[in-house]
């Protein structure tokens, strides 16, 4: 690898990119190398803040001569370590000051932002323009596009539109030497050989600094319509949920399992003003179904009747207002956030197919508890679309750093009825340094071959976020 010292490679990156696009000093660097989690905190050589194409262009090609290793980083929201330090050698390349929106197209449904661009920013830009761009995220606020589309974030409504890769229409994205591929589009269909914005998309940093993106918008729905609905268990969450699909088909834009444990917390912290569901229940379904223009309002409330009449919920709210609708998404949303104020909790991204979602909720309830006594479960998320964060917090009474201790057991309990459901152990997280050792157990042998064999050859010499992923 480099065989500059540190000294000397902050001098070349301040030629290259001027004073101000270089931070090395520890304490304006520490937001950059703290991570959401601060499961992981190396310090980096220096961050580099290239202030355009041509200037990170430059970088990647002297970088690439010297083997000087880059961390691609945006927004630095991610969960997985992805976009932060493994060894200390590396500059983080943020991409913040590539915040350019380049074009919006509301009537034909795309729009072209630069990585730098936050998520919330870009929802704003496509509403100024009488259309929406439907990637949901609860840290919206601070993640970038380019972390969004290399994370292949996914949110509260892919149910409906798909994840960052299916919004994605084309990438612009400069490789490891230093060259633009221009890679931008409007095109939804272009049958021309390899899709290599699929490649890039999701590939968190590994084969290239996503730059630019074109991506989808869609109409404004002129309204939704939200509830939350109670139900037994996650296996009647499931029945609900094939109804409302056959009644509002692809309408129905989320469709999100909660359990009561979560809620109480929420209350319990005041988080919540007030509780947002009809009644006490084991288990919530929040369900919305978009209304678009002229279409006909009471889709929704049509089908919750159709289920209470069957016998298959007991119990539901709908929103009046958006202050209702609001605070529904508010317990969705805040499911995660509030465990911390309980303790210590273990966390897992995972999917599963749809239909076998109950049985990895009950399955790997049972397993951990075994593994942990008295660890308090609280998995909740998209069901809709198969993916959970099957999250545990510590017992009551316990000691934080003794529960954590156990993360491994209670990953290799939960892990292990995930694969046997044919499932995925990082649904849209990532896998960034977190989750590479356990990569290689769950990736069939010959994909991982074939991942090694796209890297060698997009980054021969393994500058781009060396160590992370493979």
């Amino acid at each position: 690898m480099n065989a500059l010292s540190p000294k000397e490679i902050v001098r070349a990156l301040k030629t290259l990119l001027g004073d101000a696009g270089v931070i090395s000093d520890p304490v304006p660097m520490t937001s950059y190398v703290t991570e959401p989690r601060k499961r992981f905190k190396v310090w980096a050589v220096a961050v580099a803040l290239p202030a355009d194409i041509p200037a990170l262009q430059a970088l990647c090609r002297w970088a690439n001569q010297h083997g000087v290793p880059l961390i691609p980083q945006s927004g630095n929201t991610g969960l997985v370590g992805g976009q932060v330090p493994l060894s200390g050698n590396e500059v983080i390349v943020n991409i913040s000051r590539l915040n350019k929106v380049r074009e919006v197209n509301a009537a034909a449904g795309h729009m072209t932002l630069e990585a730098g661009v936050i998520l919330e920013e870009a929802h704003k830009v496509a509403q100024e323009a009488g259309a929406m761009f439907p990637l949901w995220l609860a840290s919206q606020g601070s993640a970038r596009i380019g972390g969004v589309l290399s994370s292949n974030a996914g949110g509260v409504q892919v149910l409906a539109f798909g994840n960052a890769r299916e919004l994605t229409l084309g990438v612009e994205a400069v490789l490891a030497d230093g060259r633009l591929y221009n890679g931008l589009n409007a095109l939804n269909k272009d049958n021309t050989g390899y899709d290599l914005k699929d490649l890039l998309v999701g590939a968190e940093g590994t084969l290239g600094f996503i730059t630019a993106a074109t991506v989808k918008l869609f109409p404004i729905p002129e309204g939704h319509e939200t509830a939350i609905v109670n139900v037994t268990d996650p296996a009647a969450a499931l029945q609900l949920f094939y109804l409302l699909r056959e009644r509002t088909g692809s309408r129905l834009t989320a469709f999100e399992l909660m359990n009561r444990f979560g809620v109480d917390l929420q209350l319990k912290y005041g988080l919540l003003p007030r509780d947002p569901t009809a009644s006490l229940s084991p288990w919530y379904a929040l369900v919305e179904v978009n209304r678009m223009k002229g279409g006909v309002p009471g889709a929704l409330q049509s089908a919750l009747e159709e289920a209470l009449g069957s016998g298959l919920v007991a119990d539901a709210v709908v929103a009046e207002s958006e202050a209702d609708r609001t605070l529904m998404w508010a317990a969705r949303e805040q499911m995660s956030e509030v465990q911390s104020k309980e303790g210590a909790s273990i966390k897992h991204d995972v999917s599963v197919p749809i239909g076998a979602v109950p049985e990895l909720i009950a399955v790997g309830i049972a397993a951990v508890e075994k593994v942990i006594p008295g660890v308090r479960p609280c998995p909740f998320g998209h069901m809709g679309d198969g993916n959970i964060h099957f999250n545990l917090s510590q017992p009551v009474g316990a000691d934080p750093k003794d529960f954590m201790a156990r993360e491994a057991d209670a990953n290799a309990a939960i892990y292990t009825v995930v694969k046997r459901l044919g499932g995925s152990v990082s649904a849209e997280h990532g896998i960034g340094q977190l989750k590479r050792e356990l990569l290689k157990e769950v990736k069939d042998p010959v994909a991982l071959d074939m991942m090694r064999a796209i890297k060698a050859a997009l980054d021969p010499n393994g500058i781009l976020n060396p160590g992370k992923v493979l």
